[in-house]
């Protein structure tokens, strides 16, 4: 994208920165009476069965597909992956028959214990509450909760592994990408008063194919900065910068490049930034849009991606007049940043009414194109004129206007492509 800019972009970042029976899906388990003896000496020489232990294993398991888009008959099992928690040894309760309550939290240690992070939970039903938090509020924080029952004995041992809970993988999110080291922390509580009754923490090491939660916000961070070039090459695709499109890029980049918590130093800094990367354009200077598009695809979310085409569609109306060029390069950037072509032809709409449009495009206006079948056509001038043709007594007479040049331009295509 050029060195130049490249350079611009990490200035910039650089400154800113019992025994348990059963366990079903997320049913109650419970502790009974029993004992089961049977482990081989090698695991029993491993374990101190005066403590509590557990271990954690990957597990796959069948449900039905709830999706509502399927029919009773349609419905089929799904594989899940989830982590099944098993424990062993003693829990130490105050009196026999003590009710129980089984807590698993997730830190993720891969830095180490000093730098640990939590995994979130996905559901609100997994977070942790506010009465559970030393600040009172509520936390996006993993937390599983169960109810263990009646503990048979005031010391109950558990000689056996025993499965305590699963929990799906996709109930978390963990904090990146990759590799994880995952530290499982299992608490056995009183009921009633949340006494700890035993505690054990076991590790796993989990590779996390999605983008964490932390990865996302550098992401996002990333996608506001590559935001400003492009929107830079929208400004100067007719070959001028004008003065209220450099203003409205400005502005946005002071609002959105995280600048709230930087120092006085930061923000000069970036203003020279921005007033560099105006001065790479002025000199005819281009980036790759290519480039730039395909690593926004990869890091950032479908809603970030809207917004840098929101930005730039505001820089094309700055100026009052949305150029041939700006345009083009604006169908470009829909079609590199993968977004829904309608609603992208929304946004515009609403963003650069077809009176600023210095060519009329019935592919960016009404999205007709001409690859499609003379039906497929049809199909689509039918709509665009069912949905402009409502507009017509709207009481903004801004978008009665918009809906006339539309259904002139609806007519005009109809005749060009169906006939």
């Amino acid at each position: 994208m050029g060195t130049a800019l490249i350079q611009i972009s990490v200035t910039f970042l650089s400154s800113v920165k019992a025994t348990v029976i059963k366990f079903i899906s997320q049913a109650k388990v419970f502790i009974s009476s029993k004992k089961i003896t049977n482990l081989d000496s090698n695991k029993a020489a491993c374990l101190d069965i005066n403590v509590l232990n557990c271990r954690i294993n990957l597990t796959e398991s069948k449900a039905e597909n709830q999706a509502p888009e399927f029919t009773p008959l349609e419905k089929k099992a799904v594989s899940l992956t989830g982590f099944t928690v098993e424990i062993c040894g003693s829990i130490r309760a105050p009196d026999d028959g003590h009710y129980a309550s089984l807590k698993i939290s997730v830190m993720d240690i891969t830095d180490g214990v000093s730098k640990a992070v939590p995994v979130h939970a996905r559901s609100k039903q997994w977070q942790m509450q506010a009465r559970h938090t030393s600040g009172g509020q509520d936390s996006p924080a993993f937390c599983y909760r169960a109810d263990l029952g009646r503990l048979p004995q005031q010391n109950t041992t558990l000689s056996d592994w025993t499965t305590v809970a699963r929990m799906n993988v996709d109930w978390l999110e963990f904090a990146y990408r990759g590799k994880r080291n995952l530290q499982f922390q299992i608490s056995i509580l009183s009921r009633d008063g949340g006494q700890e009754l035993a505690c054990a923490n076991c590790n796993f090491v989990y590779e996390n194919t999605a983008f964490g939660y932390i990865d996302l916000q550098e992401n996002i961070r990333r996608a506001k900065v590559l935001a400003v070039p492009i929107a830079f090459a929208v400004s100067a695709a007719d070959r001028k910068l004008h003065n209220r499109e450099l203003e409205v890029i400005k502005n946005w980049a002071r609002n959105n490049l995280d600048l709230s918590e930087t120092s006085d130093k930061a923000k000069r800094k970036l203003e020279k930034a921005l007033n560099r990367t105006i001065a790479f354009f002025r000199d005819g200077n281009q980036i790759d849009i290519y480039e730039v598009c395909s690593e926004l695809v990869e890091i950032a979310p479908l809603a970030e991606r809207y917004n840098i085409l929101e930005l730039c569609l505001y820089v094309a109306q700055a100026d009052g007049s949305a150029a041939t060029e700006e345009l083009n390069l604006l169908k470009s950037l829909a079609t590199l940043l993968e977004v829904d072509a309608d609603k992208f032809r929304t946004m515009m709409e609403k963003i650069l009414p077809v009176s600023i449009h210095e060519v009329k495009d019935t592919e960016v206006l009404i999205g007709v194109t001409s690859g499609m079948s003379k039906e497929g056509s049809r199909h689509q001038l039918n709509r665009e004129y069912a949905k402009w043709n409502a507009r017509v007594t709207n009481c903004d007479p801004r978008v009665r206007t918009q809906a006339d040049q539309m259904l002139k331009l609806i007519a005009e295509a109809r005749s060009q492509y169906v006939g």
